[in-house]
């Protein structure tokens, strides 16, 4: 069973079609103090199942995977709504990247997120 997030780690969770690629990204991510990886999935029936059983605090959500589209991960763990980046924040995501160029901004995104849980707005809460 995957670990669950705990309140000193920012829990990430790996969606890529692409074995290699989901290590690759954990690998990088196991290099960030505070992160913890708590689950991958390659389709979009194992990502959702782990997303739902893990509730992390980031998803890296492939666009492109076996089953359908990223997008339709969203939809599934985050009703909502529609074309690529657009798509995906509808759907729920905080964040878009593209990792074929976008790659590096892992890190900044994650740190990103972490600001935003440990320091919500006004009137908004960590829960």
């Amino acid at each position: 069973m995957a670990p669950m997030n705990t309140p000193e780690n920012i829990a990430v969770f790996v969606v890529d079609d692409k074995p290699s690629m989901r290590a690759r990204l954990r690998e990088l991510l196991g290099d960030i103090d505070g992160v913890e990886v708590v689950g991958d999935a390659g389709s979009i029936d194992d990502a959702t199942a782990g997303i739902l059983r893990t509730h992390p605090d980031c998803v890296l959500l492939d666009y492109q995977i076996e089953g359908g589209t990223g997008v339709d991960v969203l939809r599934a763990v985050c009703p909502q709504s529609d074309q690529h980046r657009r798509a995906c924040l509808n759907a729920g995501a905080r964040f878009f990247l593209d990792k074929s160029s976008e790659f590096g901004f892992i890190r900044t995104a994650i740190a990103e997120i972490d600001r935003r849980r440990t320091h919500p707005g006004p009137g908004k809460t960590t829960a």
